[in-house]
């Protein structure tokens, strides 16, 4: 029994009832002009929903008061973009006005029935309604009272699922708009891809760098070289910190640009942090690194610092060549320095196959591994 009236305590069942009622205002209105010819709003209906804006304010209304409660009611917001946009709109004023009217019949006649049968009941006589003017007197027509209660029931709730259904059905996104819907949650997921190997190459550089540093300075047992060691942690530190924040602010703000991250004409401070742990860094630059698109400069630093950071990691404080040249439409990465010991982990670690990712994503190629006595990362990045 609980069960059978749960849908009476809910809010939106009567919201959808509410939602059922709106067309009739107007349908009202028009009869008080010309009763004779009700079917003028229906016909009125057919232009009023070619207008692209009226699919959108079906839609806020449907989610408004069909489902309040659904984060995703399947119901679009969008206006009408093509034909048959318009056409399903069209489709849906007029199943909704049929629909009003249903229910506005049954929520006033229903009730109605239910009094005139009890008072058939206890006093009889004429009653104004067609059919129970003739019925005579009698108490069994008590018996029958509550039967259009229930039948008021039913079509409230079962019209209000009804034109929900219909709702998802005729104001449900468009085949384009599930289309937009699947890139934007693809670049989504893109993003949060990209922050996560922000975050690994920022604090892990960073954490890598203060690592070592402390670790030399407190073998060096050099104060001139434990407070280069501490300003260079503090630097690097400080670095990692501005990066996070711009991390962060992407998190809070998802329209911020990306054109504050860091381009290759930030590379000097990385390569500055990797002589300040020790390591000898050779670097050559050629050709016009500062006409370096944004995307591919932004994402070649990034490939530069995971490769410093590996250095530094696995080889320690050891002369390293770094070689940054456009040529030919092309932007080539090179990082070498010699291998202290056995080749570590046959180029599979995290870091390199986030370098060969970041490549990839821009259309150029990256590989690592041994060569000639060194160990080599080299990325090539079209610059179109």
């Amino acid at each position: 029994m609980a069960g059978f009236l749960r849908p009476l305590l809910r809010g939106t069942t009567y919201t959808r009832l509410l939602h059922l009622w709106v067309p009739m205002l107007a349908v009202s209105v028009w009869l008080f002009i010309d009763m004779s010819t009700p079917w003028v709003p229906a016909l009125l209906l057919v232009p009023f929903g070619l207008l692209p804006a009226v699919r959108r304010g079906e839609g806020m209304q449907a989610r408004l008061l069909l489902t309040p409660d659904e984060p995703e009611p399947g119901i679009s917001e969008a206006p009408s973009a093509t034909w048959p946009d318009r056409l399903r709109t069209v489709l849906w004023l007029e199943l909704r006005m049929l629909l009003g009217a249903v229910a506005a019949f049954a929520t006033v006649w229903l009730p109605v029935l239910c009094f005139e049968l009890a008072r058939c009941a206890w006093t009889g006589g004429p009653a104004g309604v067609p059919l129970l003017d003739r019925l005579p007197a009698h108490r069994a027509w008590a018996l029958l009272a509550p039967f259009p209660l229930l039948a008021l029931y039913g079509v409230a709730v079962g019209l209000g699922e009804l034109v929900t259904a219909a709702g998802r059905r005729l104001l449900g996104p468009s085949a384009a708009e599930r289309l937009a819907a699947l890139e934007e949650r693809t670049e989504q997921l893109l993003e949060r891809t990209r922050i996560a190997r922000e975050l690994h190459d920022s604090i892990g550089h960073a954490l890598t760098v203060a690592v070592v540093q402390a670790g030399a300075a407190r073998a060096a047992g050099d104060p001139e070289f434990t407070d280069r060691a501490l300003v260079a942690i503090e630097e690097t530190g400080r670095a990692a910190l501005e990066d996070l924040e711009r991390v962060l602010g992407v998190l809070r703000e998802a329209g911020r640009p990306v054109s504050a991250r860091p381009t290759l004409a930030d590379a000097g401070r990385l390569l500055e942090s990797a002589r300040a742990s020790g390591a000898k860094v050779d670097a050559e630059v050629t050709g016009a690194v500062a006409a370096v698109p944004g995307p591919v400069s932004r994402e070649g630093y990034r490939i530069l610092q995971e490769a410093l950071t590996n250095v530094l990691r696995h080889a320690g404080a050891v002369p390293v060549r770094v070689r940054v040249s456009v040529t030919g439409g092309t932007l080539v990465l090179e990082v070498r320095n010699p291998l202290p010991g056995p080749v570590p982990g046959s180029g599979r670690g995290s870091g390199l196959r986030g370098i060969r990712e970041r490549a990839a994503l821009l259309g150029g190629t990256a590989r690592s591994g041994p060569d000639e006595g060194d160990w080599q990362v080299r990325a090539e990045l079209p610059l179109d």
